[in-house]
């Protein structure tokens, strides 16, 4: 196995990002949902940097990839998360097009390492 350097994978960078603008979008929500969506939707948006980094320190390609899908599943459940904000009327059509087409991105690249390190 390659040792992979967390911080240089694009996608981990990516989900970084995202993650900032997630406590930045939900820094706004109702102080009632501050143990509720909002620290469901920022754990979702944590994981999947947090385990893009744990994958890379494993000792095999396939843990690497097993990883990956723990991300990847993170992504999915964040996503769906902000599809039920948008619904509450807690974030608008705009941040959810913008959150979702940055997890698009970040899918594709995960799957994509995840093809390639699968095996």
């Amino acid at each position: 196995m390659t040792a992979h350097n967390f911080k240089d994978l694009k996608v981990w960078q990516m989900s970084i990002e995202l993650t900032k603008e997630v406590y930045d979008l939900t820094s706004i929500f109702p102080t009632d949902e501050k143990w509720g969506l909002t620290s469901q939707i920022r754990r979702c948006a944590v994981s999947i940097p947090s385990n893009i980094a744990e994958g890379s320190g494993r000792n095999s390609n396939q843990d690497f990839s097993r990883f990956l899908g723990i991300a990847l599943g993170s992504s999915y459940e964040l996503e769906t998360q902000l599809i039920l904000a948008e619904k509450l009327n807690l974030i608008s059509t705009t941040d959810l097009d913008n959150m979702s087409n940055q997890l698009m991105s970040i899918q594709k690249i995960i799957f994509s390492l995840q093809r390639k390190f699968g095996n």
